[in-house]
């Protein structure tokens, strides 16, 4: 089988292989899934550059997301999962043919929803939800969402409208990153404007009573002192490639910081409650929120060229894995 290894830290396109190697054993409570589909996720490329260097074990499989399809159980599994096709979670490993992985760690996908659609149905649509149910009392009536325009940030945009929360998207103001869905946002304020505070407060109507963060970078302080008293900042990913910095001279009193990281919240849950965030997740897509268009498809084969359209032009990518 074919099965893609980032060798070392670095560029993906640079330190990602396409590699001939055997399926893993199945050992008590695994399934072999043939995945179908995979994708380049942004915490692809960052733990690939070695961003996470405390977590990450160079050679390693990447990919968070993907879908596939059953086609063994181990001892101490259920046969008659067999066939089903399903969304392998808890860590990387998708960039392959086929992956061994605990059967506790794969999710059902309802038939009605297609391959295409179940391979983007994790990272992003369960992190917007999980961080909502999290830090979206009652009662909140703003919140301000940094990289506007990536796929999360309009999937954040769609939970809060949902709840008849005012988004207010901040830009990043970066050439490969795509526009914003104005659609999806209250208001949408530039970050190259060198009065961007003053412009997302006056779009806010008054301090905000969360921040959404994937960025990091040095404007920390800036965005907690957009915050009211007891407003959260909550700091889930790292497109800058940058820690985030939240201590300043300017930073007001009150405010609080909270970092969201998918893998550990989910190994925090019980399977029923995942199960219960996907179900949810599906919803949501069966009544039209939280999609994610695919701006290009390549099959696994042709990975390298996928890899270099993900560093250099924005919109995400499907990969075809076959057989």
């Amino acid at each position: 089988m074919r099965r893609a290894l980032a060798t070392r830290p670095g560029p993906a396109s640079a330190v990602v292989e396409l590699v001939d190697a055997q399926p893993e054993p199945v050992t008590p409570g695994d399934v072999t899934v043939r995945m179908l589909t995979t994708t380049v996720n942004p915490s692809d490329l960052i733990t690939i550059s070695g961003a996470y260097a405390s977590r990450t074990t160079f050679p390693f499989v990447p990919g968070f997301e993907g879908a596939g399809e059953i086609v063994a159980a181990g001892p101490q599994v259920d046969n008659g999962l067999v066939g089903q096709r399903v969304i392998p979670i808890g860590g990387a490993g998708n960039w392959q043919q086929y992956r061994t992985v605990p059967a506790s760690w794969c999710f059902p996908i309802p038939s009605d929803i297609p391959d295409t659609v179940a391979t983007f149905a994790y990272i992003n649509p369960v992190t917007a939800l999980l961080m909502v149910d999290g830090h979206v009392p009652a009662g909140t009536r703003t919140a301000v969402i940094t990289a506007a325009g990536s796929a999360i940030g309009g999937q954040l945009a769609d939970l809060l409208r949902a709840r008849g929360v005012a988004a207010i998207g901040l830009t990043t103001g970066r050439a490969l990153r795509p526009a914003a869905d104005a659609g999806r946002f209250t208001a949408i304020v530039d970050r190259r404007d060198p009065d961007w505070p003053d412009a997302l407060t006056a779009a806010a109507g008054g301090p905000a009573d969360v921040v959404f963060d994937c960025v990091g970078g040095a404007d920390g302080p800036r965005l907690l002192s957009l915050l009211r008293p007891g407003g959260q900042l909550v700091h889930f990913g790292l497109l800058s490639g940058v820690p985030l910095t939240t201590a300043g001279p300017d930073v007001p009193a009150g405010r609080s910081v909270h970092l969201f990281r998918l893998r550990d919240r989910v190994y925090e849950m019980d399977r029923s409650a995942i199960q219960d965030a996907f179900d949810r997740v599906f919803a949501h897509l069966r009544a039209g929120r939280l999609g994610t268009p695919i701006a290009a498809d390549y099959s696994l084969d042709d990975l390298g060229s996928a890899l270099r359209r993900a560093e250099t032009q924005p919109g995400k990518i499907l990969i075809q894995i076959g057989r």
